[in-house]
């Protein structure tokens, strides 16, 4: 256990630093940031056509109404947790692999569905907007990371007499 969380708390640490850097941001997390705002107004588009993303902003034409999408909303730091933890935990490394490659689309289509949420919720009323955007969806995205994390574990429970035969 404490072999996990030396490895846990060191991936977690050096990931968030590489983040927070300067040319990490620039080439890495807001390219990828802006690219979520495009998607999310393009699945909103079918349904309303006045809505536009411009960089890392999704308006709305009629209403002015605009949500920004701003680091710790871009679902990054949710998977570097669950980077942190695949990576402490022992196992092979394809496993490995395919639980960040998983989890992280797991964990970006529920951003997806939060933005778009907030992005109505906020047109709609901003005291709702504030509340869900601070408080509840928070959660919603780290409960995605240990569910995911949690069905990572049973998966490698389940292989492991496999690995014994």
């Amino acid at each position: 256990m404490a072999k996990f969380i030396v490895i846990f708390m060191s991936v977690l640490v050096g990931l968030f630093t590489l983040e927070m850097l300067q040319p990490v941001q620039a080439a890495v997390i807001q390219p990828f940031t802006a690219s979520l705002a495009t998607l999310s107004a393009a699945l909103i588009t079918p349904f309303d056509s006045n809505v536009l993303a411009y960089g890392r902003v999704i308006a709305h034409s009629v209403n002015n109404f605009a949500v920004s999408i701003e680091s710790g909303c871009n679902g990054v730091e949710a998977a570097i947790v669950l980077i942190a933890g695949v990576l402490a935990y022992p196992a092979p490394w394809h496993y490995r692999l395919g639980a960040i490659v998983a989890g992280f689309v797991t964990i970006q289509v529920l951003n997806i569905a939060r933005i778009i949420s907030l992005f109505y919720l906020g047109q709609w009323s901003q005291e709702v907007f504030t509340w869900t955007h601070l408080y509840l969806w928070p959660v919603f995205i780290m409960l995605d990371v240990l569910i995911v994390f949690v069905v990572y574990l049973r998966f490698l429970e389940r292989r492991r007499p496999l690995a014994a035969a």
